[in-house]
């Protein structure tokens, strides 16, 4: 497991010997296990999630019916939580009609390898690791990305069932997460798809087949992505100018407390980009890569100590971190043009 250190900057740092993000959020399985038995030792099974009416007070009125979203706590017998309100429209889905349509994926080549749930159960998600392996310079450095599903959901209405081809790099547990185009139906890859829920075996059949389709496809622009910046050469003054590009300097009248936060910030990506996880591939356009998103990832103080958030956004929970590394991604890629 990553340990949680702090930094003399005040800055989030998880160091020791790293495995994904995710691995922080959830139970990790170290045998291959159904999906019955991933809900069971998660502790997402027999939630009974359903719906009770909100009562309007007296003095208000309303034209529409809302409900709460509610479940059995699944860590205190007796007690149960409200994970939101919704309308009408909205249906209840139990975790194990969630995640069901995976059984037909694992037969294909696959495992849980973590699941759980966040945000006071209001997320829940499970990692499955596919058994397509990513080798960059196999012949050099000899760098290893293994390749995730990660499904995801909500019970308050906020997203729909969804998964996430998810490429890790193995040796510093990068997050790789990048949009890597997105043509729709007319032969572009999905990063992330919404997954159909349907009750049919020959359904849940249909979908896995799909995922592992999206998965592959995306995975094949991902390794021509990768071996593109691995095998591009990048100077020093390259390097420095990714870096400005990417946190461009404050103006000279900016505040002291401002100048110090952008040294620090630097002085840091410039530690990471030589440091033990990417000496093998400093001097490279992936290496500058990976040091940007090794930042993100595991270099950022979460409120209050909260280090929730900061796992959800390394494992791609956080839409605006996932923002964050395209953005990176297109200003590496512009040095390189």
């Amino acid at each position: 497991m990553a340990h949680l250190l702090e930094s003399v900057n005040g800055e989030t740092a998880f160091a020791s010997f790293r495995e994904p993000a995710w691995h922080g959020l959830g139970e990790v399985f170290t045998e291959e296990v159904s999906t019955a038995e991933m809900l069971k030792k998660a502790k997402l099974n027999n939630w009974d999630v359903r719906l009770e009416d909100v009562e309007i007070p007296n003095q208000f009125s309303s034209d529409k019916n809302y409900s709460f979203v509610v479940r059995d706590n699944p860590f205190i017998l007796g007690n149960k939580d409200v994970l939101g309100v919704v309308g009408e429209r909205y249906v209840p889905l139990q975790n194990e009609d969630l995640f069901d349509f995976a059984d037909n994926l694992l037969d294909n080549g696959g495992r849980w390898e973590t699941a759980g749930s966040i945000k006071g159960g209001r997320v829940v998600f499970g990692a499955l690791a596919l058994e397509r392996e990513t080798v960059l310079d196999p012949n050099g450095v000899s760098d290893k990305i293994n390749t995730y599903l990660l499904v995801n959901t909500s019970h308050d209405g906020s997203i729909a069932i969804q998964a996430s081809i998810t490429p890790v790099r193995v040796v510093c547990a990068n997050t790789l997460n990048l949009a890597l185009g997105n043509r729709g139906r007319n032969g572009s890859v999905k990063q992330s798809f919404k997954i159909r829920h349907t009750q049919t075996a020959q359904g849940k059949v249909a979908v896995a087949r799909e995922a592992l389709g999206l998965a592959n496809a995306y995975m094949d622009e991902f390794d021509k992505m990768a071996s593109a910046m691995i095998e591009t050469e990048i100077t020093k003054a390259q390097f420095d100018k990714i870096v400005e590009l990417a946190y461009p300097s404050p103006k000279d009248d900016s505040k002291k407390v401002s100048l110090t936060k952008h040294a620090n910030k630097i002085d840091l990506i410039n530690d990471i980009y030589v440091g033990d996880f990417n000496n093998t591939i400093s001097g490279t356009a992936w290496g500058a890569l990976n040091a940007l998103t090794e930042r993100l990832d595991w270099h950022r103080a979460g409120r209050k100590g909260n280090t929730e958030t900061i796992l959800a956004g390394a494992s791609g929970f956080d839409p605006v971190i996932n923002a964050e590394k395209n953005r990176l991604m297109k200003i590496v890629q512009s040095v390189m043009a």
